[in-house]
C-alpha cells in the first residue's frame, strides 16, 4: 500500500473515534437533551397517627354551681286597720236576752265581745226557739260587710226580738237559741239565753245588730 493511502485510512479512523467520544449517551439519544432527574414527592404516610396523651398539667372543669334565686321580699302590710278583722262568731262573744216589752213579748238580744281582738258583726242573728223548727225572721235590712259594725273587745251589739201574737197555734218557750251569720260555713256552738213567757208563732221576727238598744227596739 501506498504511504499517501496508507495516511488517508489513519485519518478517517481518528475521525471516527473523535466522533465517537463526542456523540451523546444512549440516554442522551433515547430521550433527547440531558433533563436533570427530579427527585419524587414524598407520600403521606398511611399509618394512623396516634392521639397525642393529654397534657398533666390540664385540670377537668368544675361545673358551675347552680344560683340560688333571690327570696322574695316580703309584702308592705296593709294600711287598713281592719284588714284583718274577720266576722265575728259564737265562739268571741257572750249572749243575754232581757224582755224589753211585756205586752208584746219582745226581748233586747245583746252580745259582747269576750276576745281580745275586733270582729265585724254581719247581718241579722240566727234565733230558734227552744225545741221549736224554724227561727225567727229577718226584720229590717243589714249594712254590708263593710258598714257592719266592728265590735272591739269588751264592746256589745243589740237586736230586738219581736214576739208573735197569742193565737191557737202559737207556743211559748222558756229559751232561745243563737248563732252569728258569718257569711261561711264555720261550724258554731249556739249560745243560750233564758226567755220564759216567749211567744212563738209565725210573726216572730228579729232586726240586724245595732249599735245602740234604743235602734234595735224602734224598729
Amino acid at each position: 500500500m501506498s504511504t499517501v493511502r496508507r495516511a488517508a485510512v489513519v485519518l478517517v479512523a481518528v475521525s471516527a473515534l473523535a466522533l465517537t467520544a463526542c456523540g451523546p449517551s444512549e440516554d442522551g439519544a433515547a430521550g433527547g437533551a440531558d433533563v436533570p432527574a427530579t427527585t419524587p414527592p414524598a407520600t403521606a404516610s398511611s399509618a394512623p397517627t396516634e392521639p397525642s396523651a393529654p397534657s398533666k398539667s390540664a385540670k377537668p372543669t368544675t361545673p358551675a354551681k347552680p344560683t340560688a334565686p333571690a327570696p322574695a321580699k316580703p309584702s308592705a302590710p296593709s294600711t287598713d286597720p281592719d284588714y284583718d278583722v274577720f266576722p265575728c262568731s259564737t265562739y268571741d262573744l257572750t249572749f243575754t236576752a232581757t224582755l224589753a216589752e211585756p205586752t208584746t213579748s219582745s226581748y233586747l238580744l245583746k252580745i259582747t265581745n269576750k276576745s281580745g281582738k275586733p270582729c265585724r258583726v254581719l247581718g241579722h242573728p240566727i234565733v230558734t226557739f227552744g225545741d221549736l223548727e224554724g227561727q225567727a225572721t229577718a226584720r229590717g235590712t243589714a249594712p254590708g260587710i263593710e258598714e257592719a259594725i266592728r265590735l272591739a273587745p269588751g264592746e256589745s251589739a243589740y237586736a230586738g226580738l219581736m214576739g208573735g201574737v197569742k193565737g191557737a197555734k202559737s207556743k211559748t218557750v222558756s229559751s232561745i237559741s243563737m248563732t252569728m251569720d258569718t257569711e261561711s260555713d264555720l261550724e258554731q256552738v249556739p249560745l243560750k239565753a233564758a226567755t220564759p213567757g216567749l211567744n212563738v208563732s209565725d210573726d216572730n221576727s228579729v232586726t240586724a245588730w245595732m249599735d245602740n238598744s234604743e235602734d234595735a227596739l224602734s224598729l
